[in-house]
């Protein structure tokens, strides 16, 4: 399974970006998908999920400013982020998650930067 998110970039406060993610390669048991991100001395921590039957969640700090989506016919994630702060300058990784008798296995992007000024 390949991973790859595209996107990233320099915004300033208040601005958008939308992230890509594409899945290719044996995608059989893949359902879950999602985005993480990792600012600087600190860990990964959960941005927002989606099944492939489009249940989403998200993490408190992004509720009501980010969405995500799914295009399942293209293996395709993604999300929608508005009204950026300076915090959410990070590296977003894009997740996804196989599960095959009950064998968990996660793969992972290279990641994209996402710098937002104030």
């Amino acid at each position: 399974v390949k991973i790859v998110e595209s996107g990233g970039g320099l915004v300033q406060a208040g601005g958008s970006l939308r992230l890509s993610c594409a899945a290719s390669g044996r995608l059989f048991g893949i359902n879950d998908m999602g985005w993480y991100r990792q600012a600087p001395g600190k860990q990964r921590e959960l941005v927002a999920t989606i099944t492939s039957g489009g249940t989403t969640t998200y993490a408190d700090f992004v509720k009501g400013r980010f969405t995500i989506s799914r295009d399942n016919a293209k293996n395709t994630v993604y999300v929608q982020m508005n009204s950026l702060k300076p915090e959410d300058t990070a590296v977003y990784y894009c997740n996804a998650v196989r599960r095959v008798f009950g064998t968990v296995t996660n793969y992972w992007g290279q990641g994209t930067q996402v710098t937002v000024s104030s």
